[in-house]
C-alpha cells in the first residue's frame, strides 16, 4: 500500500462506519436526542447520495465522459462529513477559536483525502472533488443544525475510548468491499449481466455497441 493509499484508507468505512456510530452515541450519552436524529440524517443522507451516484453509472451508465464521472468519491464525501463533525463535538467544551480551528483541521484533511484519492489512481478529480464537496455539505449542514444546542456534555472518557478503537482499527481493519458490494447490487437491479465502466464510453465513441 503506498502513501496516497494509506492516507486514504483512514477514510474507508471501516474506519468511517465506526467513527459515524461514535459520534451519534457520543451525541446519545450527552441527551441530545435532536442532534442524533440530525447527525443520521446528514450522514445518512450523503451515503445515500453517493451509493445512487454509483449505482446508476454501473447498472446504466448514467454518468458524464466530459467529467470523468462515474459516482462521487464514497471516501471523499465520508472524510468531509466525519472529520469536521468528529474534531467539532470534541472539541465542544474548548473556547469557540479552538472549535473553529478544529473544523478547520478537518476539513482540510478531507480535502487531503480527495487529493489522495486522484493521486492515488481511484477517481477522477470531478469524482473526488464532488465526493469532497457534498461531505463538507452534510458536515455544514449538522454543524449549523447544532449551533443553537445546550451545550454538549461529552463524555470524555467515552471519547477516548472511542478513538483508541478507531485507531487500533486503523491499524488492524480490512477496506470494506463497498464496490463489490455495489456491483452485484448494479447487476441484480439493471438485470446486466455485467457493470458499466469507463472503458464503454471509449467503445461508444469508437462505435461500439455497449451492451
Amino acid at each position: 500500500m503506498n502513501w496516497w493509499n494509506s492516507i486514504s484508507f483512514t477514510a474507508d468505512m471501516a474506519l468511517m462506519g465506526p467513527a459515524g456510530v461514535a459520534i451519534a452515541l457520543w451525541l446519545l450519552v450527552s441527551k441530545q436526542w435532536r442532534l442524533v436524529f440530525s447527525w443520521s440524517l446528514w450522514y445518512g443522507g450523503g451515503l445515500l447520495l453517493v451509493v445512487l451516484s454509483k449505482l446508476v453509472f454501473m447498472g446504466w451508465g448514467i454518468g458524464s465522459s466530459t467529467l470523468d464521472f462515474t459516482g462521487f468519491s464514497g471516501h471523499a464525501m465520508r472524510a468531509g462529513a466525519v472529520f469536521p463533525v468528529l474534531l467539532y463535538v470534541v472539541l465542544q467544551r474548548a473556547q469557540p477559536r479552538w472549535r473553529q480551528a478544529g473544523v478547520a483541521l478537518g476539513v482540510a484533511y478531507a480535502v487531503l483525502i480527495a487529493v489522495a484519492r486522484v493521486l492515488g489512481h481511484a477517481h477522477s478529480v470531478s469524482e473526488a472533488v464532488s465526493g469532497c464537496v457534498l461531505g463538507l455539505a452534510m458536515a455544514a449542514g449538522f454543524i449549523w443544525s447544532a449551533r443553537g444546542a445546550v451545550e454538549i456534555a461529552i463524555s470524555r472518557p467515552l471519547v477516548l475510548s472511542s478513538l483508541v478503537v478507531m485507531a487500533v482499527l486503523s491499524f488492524k481493519a480490512e477496506p470494506v468491499p463497498t464496490e463489490l458490494w455495489l456491483h452485484k447490487i448494479a447487476m441484480y437491479l439493471s438485470g446486466h449481466e455485467r457493470i458499466f465502466s469507463r472503458a464503454d464510453w471509449k467503445l461508444a465513441q469508437d462505435g461500439h455497441h455497449v451492451p
